[in-house]
């Protein structure tokens, strides 16, 4: 994790609806994902002026934040933290309350909205910031950190895609690619010369990066919608790609996630290339994929999940 290359006076943490509030003049973006902002985590306690936190909905993350947040205040200095109610939002009050912070309330187009300043001697922000910050789970014996996908718990459809997949070779990527449970997979066959890993999340790069200790494993903190080439030096694209894509922006189903990472995929591929994909049942990839791909084939289909092998 970077840390920063000048003062920051103030700062606004995930993307809070502008409607509902205002970034304090001069703020720098801190969200671990939108790529190349700066980390809440290097922020110089007591350095800053004021704080605009869009509220995570997971309560260990959230929790983080606003620790993170509120060690980086000066004294006095404003924190304005809002989230939908039903994502947070109703717990919000009591979480700064029980820091030590007064707290003024609003509920506007159904976001919880509280303001309130840092206190000369907030309680409870290390044990919150331990709480929610990187950390080894026993079983399976990776990194993690709340708000990562799957974070603590085997994700059942990586698990799936695994049990599946051939020993792949050549350069590959995995998009998507979490905290690099599918990634070492990959990596198990000494056929893989390169695995690009991709993601938006940098808490997840960050665990990945701990996670796999192997030269051939290339790391990018970028959007996989709109990131740069992915397929390294050769221009004559990629052997394989791996992914279980997202489905969800902001707590919201969206099915064109995954449906732009397909495309994605069929841009980076080289021809005669594969893409290996696991998704949720429901979830209408199908005929993205048949106007993309010149061979797909369905590779399994059990406990709520699809698999395909798709060749360009």
């Amino acid at each position: 994790m970077g840390g920063l290359s000048e003062p920051v006076a103030a700062c606004v943490y995930g993307a809070p609806p502008p409607a509902l509030a205002t970034a304090p003049a001069g703020a720098r973006q801190v969200s671990p994902l939108v790529p190349g902002a700066d980390a809440l985590e290097t922020l110089a306690p007591g350095s800053l002026s004021a704080a605009v936190i869009a509220a995570p909905p997971g309560t260990l993350e959230r929790r983080y934040a606003l620790a993170l947040a509120l060690r980086a205040l000066k004294p006095g200095s404003p924190l304005t933290a809002l989230a939908p109610k039903d994502k947070g939002g109703s717990r919000l009050r009591k979480e700064l309350e029980a820091f030590g912070c007064r707290v003024q309330e609003v509920g506007r187009q159904h976001q919880r909205i509280c303001h309130a300043s840092r206190p000369d001697a907030p309680v409870g922000l290390e044990a919150a910031i331990a709480a929610g910050g990187p950390q080894r789970l026993e079983a399976p014996g990776l990194w993690t950190q709340p708000g990562v996908f799957s974070w603590d718990r085997e994700d059942l459809g990586s698990q799936l895609l695994i049990a599946a997949l051939p020993a792949l070779s050549g350069r590959g990527a995995d998009l998507g690619c979490g905290i690099g449970v599918l990634a070492a997979a990959v990596l198990s066959s000494p056929a893989v010369t390169r695995l690009d890993l991709v993601d938006l999340d940098r808490r997840a790069l960050d665990a990945a990066r701990r996670n796999l200790a192997d030269p051939r494993a290339v790391f990018h903190w970028a959007d996989v919608r709109g990131g740069p080439d992915f397929a390294g030096p050769d221009p004559a694209g990629l052997d394989f790609v791996v992914m279980n894509p997202p489905f969800h922006e902001r707590g919201l189903e969206d099915k064109a996630l995954g449906q732009a990472f397909i495309r994605r995929s069929h841009q980076m591929l080289r021809p005669g290339g594969v893409l290996w994909l696991v998704a949720n049942r429901h979830l209408p990839y199908e005929a993205e994929l048949a106007a993309q791909f010149g061979r797909v084939t369905p590779k399994g289909e059990g406990q709520g999940f699809k698999i395909y092998e798709a060749r360009r």
